[in-house]
């Protein structure tokens, strides 16, 4: 008998953790290692519990699940990792792909399509929502520098300009002009509208 694809998750909902837990846990060939709710729970709990697929909430405290993708690959390249979306827009994507993720699904996704994916990501495949796959390709790569992206985050916790450029030791001056940039490629009237517009299109 072969032995059960072992599976951690990492999701900081606890109702949504609880239940990818209870639906993959009755199916035959899964076993369960870990639940986790923080990103930068994830390596720490991989290297313990050795998964051979982890399911990763794309935005969780601690650490992103890309980020956490990409320090779980990194460390352990055997572990396959599909990241799991509740956020629109397919910005998020290539970012995900470039950390090392075998899979990008959405979480209205089906039970059939997600036990399917973990089945083909543990097999070597890889799998990605159609949908948003039609849409990276659509769109093209994000329009945003990776500083433009920095800045726009900050903006959207209310960090001020000033505080802006301490902490990315750049002068209120260069700070504008990053906003104003960003603001240009977006098509925004404002730095509000502008978050808004990347976070819709998943660029954050």
């Amino acid at each position: 008998m072969d032995e059960p694809l072992r599976l951690l998750i990492a999701e900081d909902i606890d109702l949504v953790g609880e239940a990818f837990e209870a639906l993959l846990a009755t199916e035959a060939g899964f076993q369960i290692v870990k639940r986790v709710v923080r990103g930068d729970a994830v390596l720490k709990a991989a290297l313990a519990y050795r998964p051979d697929v982890a399911l990763l909430d794309i935005d969780m405290p601690g650490m992103t699940g890309i980020e956490a993708c990409a320090e779980l690959t990194a460390a352990m390249p055997e572990c396959k990792v599909i990241l799991l979306t509740a956020l629109p827009g397919s910005g998020h994507l290539p970012r995900a792909l470039d950390a090392g993720a075998s899979g990008y699904l959405v979480k209205s996704m089906s039970a059939k399509q997600l036990i399917d994916g973990i089945n083909s990501v543990a097999t070597g495949g890889t799998v990605i929502d159609p949908t948003l796959a039609a849409e990276a390709l659509r769109s093209g790569p994000s329009p945003l520098t990776s500083r433009e992206c920095d800045i726009l985050r900050l903006v959207d916790q209310g960090v001020p300009t000033s505080q802006i450029s301490e902490e990315l030791f750049l002068s209120t001056g260069t700070v504008r002009n990053y906003l104003s940039n960003a603001m240009t490629k977006l098509d925004a009237v404002s730095r509000v509208e502008a978050v808004k517009t990347a976070k819709q299109r998943g660029l954050l």
